[in-house]
């Protein structure tokens, strides 16, 4: 579990660097895009830091992740803040069913992880919610996009299981 978790915060922070390269430090959305960032590279450091602790070996497919989440994030702001948002919000509608079967599947057996695992989701589902506050679903093509960045978010979950 915490080799998925990491892989997928650390990717997060890809993809939000990516949106970042392309969209600067301008504007609204902008700014919101450098908030859930920061929230998303402290789940990364929290997560690394129990990785450490547990001795988990962390994906071997981290750097696809740096390159993919990076270029996601970039062809996303490429098209526009609304598809930025519409990233955001199909990503954590992923990360929230994953983490809410993490959260069935640990049942009581680590409280801790089950304490982060459950911050965290709530960071996440705000950070969708925040995304369709902000024009996501007025992205282009908004179903097929969102569609194809939710499979691809559930194959990276899958790799990551197992690499």
């Amino acid at each position: 579990m915490l080799r998925v978790d990491q892989a997928g915060e650390f990717g997060a922070t890809r993809i939000y660097a990516g949106q970042r390269a392309v969209m600067g430090d301008r504007g609204p959305t902008s700014r919101l895009i450098a908030r859930m960032a920061a929230q998303e590279e402290g789940h990364r450091q929290r997560f690394d830091a129990m990785i450490i602790k547990r001795g988990v070996r962390p994906t071997l497919l981290a750097p696809l992740w740096d390159v993919a989440g990076f270029a996601l994030g970039a062809a996303t702001a490429l098209i526009g803040p609304e598809a930025a948002m519409a990233c955001t919000a199909a990503i954590e509608a992923e990360i929230d069913l994953h983490y809410t079967e993490q959260l069935e599947q640990l049942g009581d057996q680590d409280p801790e992880l089950s304490a982060v695992v459950t911050e965290f989701r709530a960071d996440e589902i705000e950070h969708r919610e925040a995304a369709l506050a902000n024009g996501a679903e007025n992205a282009p093509a908004y179903t097929l996009l969102t569609a194809a960045i939710r499979l691809g978010c559930r194959a990276a979950i899958a790799l990551s299981k197992r690499i």
